[in-house]
């Protein structure tokens, strides 16, 4: 329980030589978001509802964890390059940050797992700072494109990827627009708010929990875990020990019951001749 809460003060702790500054534009971004999704029940429909599962899926699993993961961060495997700016514009579309920003703040966390200083999310300093905290108190050297790009520099020479890394807030319009269109005020509090609050903690769960509860296969240098429900509200991220020990490995569930909706998909996208180079996983030993 200690470790669950310990967090809350640490970056105020007198241990704590540079205290970090609360960032206000953060706190009110996520408040408002947070807030419109309470709103959700008096806006409710079965339609609205089955538009934000198909969101959370496409934008999570295709844009966040195929594209901007496994694609981007990794490059364990390969797509043509329309196809891979296409699964871009997805992943930015959740916003979880531009890419350039996503990719290298994820490399860092493998550079550097689990260290104070060096991991941006890092699960040392408990559930609630690796969850969402490091968002409100943002070190600037993950957060200022002018140092955090020079560990995604094939991406910081793409205009493409430079220019989706500055403006991607803007995908919002038309998609906002799309889904007023569609259902109204409804598909804009299911479709944007509720979608965008599920899948900002579903993803947060792999920076926090996989690194506290689950098991291990493989003796890592850190203490990722694979966590079944994870898995499932992140369509296949919750195996992270896996992932771990074999980061550049396209598919994350290795075992028959580790289920990994994301692998489904790269292995269509392998069948139709659209994803190449695909890294597998050794064979394992039981």
């Amino acid at each position: 329980m200690t470790r669950l809460f310990s967090d809350l003060l640490y970056p105020s702790s007198e241990n704590n030589p540079n205290p970090l500054k609360l960032s206000w534009p953060a706190i009110v971004f996520f408040t408002i978001f947070h807030s419109l999704a309470l709103l959700a029940p008096w806006f409710f429909s079965w339609s609205a509802l089955g538009v934000t599962l198909i969101l959370h899926w496409f934008l999570g699993s295709i844009g966040i964890c195929l594209g901007y993961h496994r694609l981007l961060s990794h490059r364990s495997f390969q797509v043509p390059k329309w196809l891979e700016y296409a699964i871009a514009l997805v992943g930015a579309a959740a916003v979880q940050g531009g890419p350039i920003f996503w990719v290298a703040g994820h490399r860092l966390h493998h550079a550097h797992t689990e260290d104070v200083e060096k991991d941006p999310y890092s699960a040392r300093k408990g559930f609630w700072w690796s969850h969402m905290l490091w968002l409100f108190y943002p070190k600037e050297e993950f957060f200022n494109p002018t140092l955090y790009r020079k560990y995604a520099p094939e991406m910081a020479r793409d205009p493409f990827y430079l220019w989706l890394d500055k403006y991607y807030l803007l995908l919002q319009i038309p998609l906002g627009v799309a889904l007023y269109l569609l259902g109204g005020w409804s598909y804009i509090i299911w479709g944007m708010c509720v979608r965008s609050v599920l899948l900002w903690h579903s993803t947060w769960f792999i920076n926090s929990v996989t690194h506290m509860w689950g098991y291990r296969t493989f003796e890592t240098n850190d203490n990722s875990r694979n966590l079944w429900w994870a898995a499932i509200v992140t369509y296949g991220e919750g195996w992270h020990n896996n992932h771990h020990a074999y980061p550049h490995v396209a598919k994350a569930g290795w075992r028959w019951w580790e289920v990994d909706v994301t692998w489904w998909a790269i292995q269509l996208l392998r069948s139709l001749g659209l994803a190449t180079k695909v890294i597998m996983p050794p064979a394992l030993k039981n």
